[in-house]
């Protein structure tokens, strides 16, 4: 538990930072630009590994089970996350979807951590999905305070296209590669 929460504090106590647009340019004015951009990837990289490290190990110790939720839950998980997936994709593409949701990355680990809430009880899943819940509502709220121009809409549909095909990929390659081989947890029928 430790171990995950020290990661989770390094990789999102880095995202927080870069809210903080003063703090954030005193840095880069007194060490650079591209020295920051290297020390912030990598603590957030060390705090991934980290978080990923201690919640594998949290969770193969047999965390708490806070309840169980039912198994119509796992179906609305999987649905959840085909959307999270197409909202992920989105966030790289010119597209009607980006321009709808605005931060379409953030709505995605948004959805994934509601998604993951609903389908697990365990007591290292349910602190890692609201520990990134409450971190993606914290930025969200920070990026609408600070009125950066939000994506707008083009004028063709090819990059919506583009974003559902990549966002299926990616939810394929979650589901039948990731979780199974990676979290060791399959999430699909064999």
């Amino acid at each position: 538990m430790i171990l995950m929460l020290v990661g989770l504090a390094l990789f999102l106590g880095a995202h927080i930072f870069t809210t903080r647009r003063e703090a954030r340019a005193a840095l880069i004015g007194r060490i650079g630009e591209g020295p920051y951009k290297g020390l912030y990837s990598a603590v957030s990289a060390a705090g991934l590994v980290l978080a990923a490290y201690g919640y594998a190990a949290w969770r193969a110790q047999g965390p708490a089970q806070l309840w169980d939720p039912p198994v119509a839950m796992r179906h609305i998980t999987l649905l959840l996350m085909l959307f999270a997936s197409i909202f992920a994709a989105a966030a790289f593409v010119p597209s009607h979807i980006r321009a709808t949701l605005k931060h379409p990355l953030l709505v995605a680990v948004k959805t994934w951590a509601l998604a993951h809430l609903l389908a697990n009880g365990d007591a290292a899943t349910i602190t890692l999905c609201v520990l990134i819940l409450a971190w993606a509502v914290y930025d969200r709220i920070a990026l609408k305070r600070r009125g950066d121009p939000l994506p707008v809409a083009p004028s063709g549909w090819g990059g919506d296209v583009v974003a559902v095909i990549a966002g299926l990929v990616l939810y394929a390659a979650l589901a039948f590669l990731f979780h199974p081989y990676v979290v060791g947890v399959p999430v699909m029928p064999s």
